[in-house]
């Protein structure tokens, strides 16, 4: 037997939804506006500016951006395209391939980075308390972390 949301459970849940709907469409605006990316271009960015040589495996960055493999190859494409980012044999496994941020693209989030923070603690960070927005990243790396879990996936498989 289903159990419903009571009504205040109702509330929460769907201000969840609004704010984090709102958020991400906020934020991809503002970066399209401003620097001519989409939030996803942008997290593809980040996550290659952190990794060593600004390569990963296509595999490694669909995983951490969550993106399938079929929509960060359709992605890099436009990126490549753009001169943000080349593909690269994997050098230990030629069937594989690296995404790699080009000289063009480390500038683009160089440019972009300040006003994308400057967006999130605007729209995010700074309505919160510290103990308020400390307690929303531990509740949803709960989420995270569940839904990531392999239990989960065997759960709705």
């Amino acid at each position: 037997m289903t159990q419903w949301l009571n009504a205040e459970q109702q509330q929460h849940w769907r201000a969840f939804l609004a704010a984090s709907m709102l958020l991400s469409d906020r934020l991809s605006r503002e970066l399209q506006a401003e620097h001519g990316l989409s939030l996803a271009d942008y997290e593809i960015l980040v996550r290659l500016s952190e990794s060593e040589g600004r390569r990963l495996r296509m595999s490694q960055l669909a995983d951490s951006t969550l993106a399938s493999r079929s929509r960060l190859s359709h992605q890099v494409d436009r990126m490549e395209r753009a001169g943000l980012v080349a593909r690269e044999p994997c050098e230990d496994d030629r069937r594989g391939a690296n995404a790699v941020l080009t000289e063009q693209g480390w500038a683009v989030l160089v440019a972009a980075a300040p006003s994308h923070v400057a967006g999130v603690r605007a729209h995010l960070v700074d309505l919160l308390s510290d103990e308020e927005f400390r307690a929303l990243g531990q509740a949803c790396a709960i989420v995270a972390d569940h839904l990531q879990s392999p239990d989960c996936a065997v759960e709705s498989a």
